[in-house]
């Protein structure tokens, strides 16, 4: 892959704790296209509920930029570093990317766990998450779970799919 001749790529980049917003308004303000994917969330205090956005990755957020633009976007406050993978700027494939916005714009409540090892490589075919690939495992006999994983940052995103969506081996 070479950075230089101005193509883009989805890096992960590590923000301060927190500042996953902060990071967002600054790129923003760069003209820089990012990605940070958010959940809601019900909060409970002493006193109140609340529904309340939140990073689905702490400390994380995506960018799709050229080497010079993430080069820029590592001179905004909010952002710590890019995370490296071989001693080079790690590249988040497209795909991945993909799957974790159609997963994330259903609205339905998500998971983060650590990667997940075990289950086949599989593309949902029908029902709410069609289109979506991941790796599919079973935490019961009535329950299938789909992980969605961002390997680089060694996390899965997961989600619940209705029994009736047909699931296919890639």
């Amino acid at each position: 892959m070479e950075q230089n001749n101005g193509n883009k790529y989805w890096f992960a980049l590590y923000t301060k704790p927190r500042h996953e917003f902060k990071a967002e308004q600054q790129l923003k303000a760069c003209g820089i296209e990012y990605f940070l994917p958010t959940v809601t969330r019900l909060k409970q205090w002493s006193d109140r509920k609340k529904k309340v956005k939140e990073p689905l990755f702490k400390s994380y957020i995506f960018i799709h930029a050229n080497e010079k633009e993430r080069l820029i976007a590592l001179e905004q406050y909010a952002i710590v570093r890019t995370i490296y993978f071989n001693g080079k700027p790690a590249v988040v494939p497209d795909w991945q990317i993909e799957n974790l916005r159609k997963m994330l714009e259903k609205n339905v409540e998500v998971f983060v766990r650590d990667a997940i090892k075990v289950g086949s490589r599989v593309k949902i075919v029908s029902g709410p998450f069609a289109g979506i690939e991941g790796v599919v495992y079973k935490t019961t006999n009535q329950e299938q779970m789909l992980a969605v994983t961002i390997d680089l940052l060694r996390r899965s995103v997961v989600v619940q799919i209705p029994r009736d969506s047909l699931v296919e081996k890639v």
